[in-house]
């Protein structure tokens, strides 16, 4: 995927939270600016993919106690110079959860929820923003998670709970959202 592809996939990105809309006004104009946009050495930021995974039923969302930063968290990371935004998501999602990428199935192509948050100053980067693109990825619940060196722990949260993990208000947003997804399915089955 070329910055071109991540611009539409933005440009096409529609929402009903004010601050979101906000943020995908600034990644246009931050990606249409910066060709290295996915490169974690650019600063004042980069982009980041990530995913919001949830299970089959959409009752409960996977979270990530962060090494890091100690705090729970979606999977995703640095883009690492890879331009398909989505693929970084993926990847991100593999590597931090240990399951067979074969275990993890995309639900839409289309960006899930754009968030652009700052990540405090540490001894190998100044502080600096993230424009943290996320999909909607979906696991197995029953299946063992065995998590890896990246994360201390990992949990399915229900999502009435997930803000006892982590109340910011990115993740409040990306669990209205499924909330929303649970409904529109209950109220229009197949």
């Amino acid at each position: 995927m070329h910055r071109a592809q991540l611009l539409d996939l933005l440009a096409r990105h529609q929402t009903t939270f004010i601050e979101e809309a906000g943020y995908v006004r600034r990644a246009l104009e931050f990606v249409s600016e910066h060709p290295d946009c996915f490169h974690c050495d650019l600063l004042p930021a980069h982009v980041t993919g990530s995913a919001w995974v949830v299970s089959p039923d959409r009752e409960q969302a996977l979270l990530l106690l962060h090494g890091k930063h100690h705090r729970w968290f979606q999977p995703g990371g640095h883009a690492d110079g890879q331009a398909d935004i989505l693929q970084v998501a993926l990847r991100e999602t593999h590597e931090e959860t240990g399951l067979a990428p074969e275990q993890i199935r995309l639900v839409e192509e289309d960006v899930f929820d754009l968030d652009i948050h700052t990540i405090p100053a540490s001894p190998y980067f100044p502080m600096h923003e993230h424009i943290d693109v996320r999909f909607l990825l979906e696991i197995d619940d029953r299946l063992p998670v065995p998590g890896s060196d990246e994360s201390n722990d990992i949990l399915w949260v229900p999502l009435q709970h997930v803000s006892r993990y982590n109340n910011c208000r990115s993740l409040w947003r990306m669990v209205e959202k499924t909330r929303r997804l649970r409904t529109f399915r209950h109220t229009h089955p197949r």
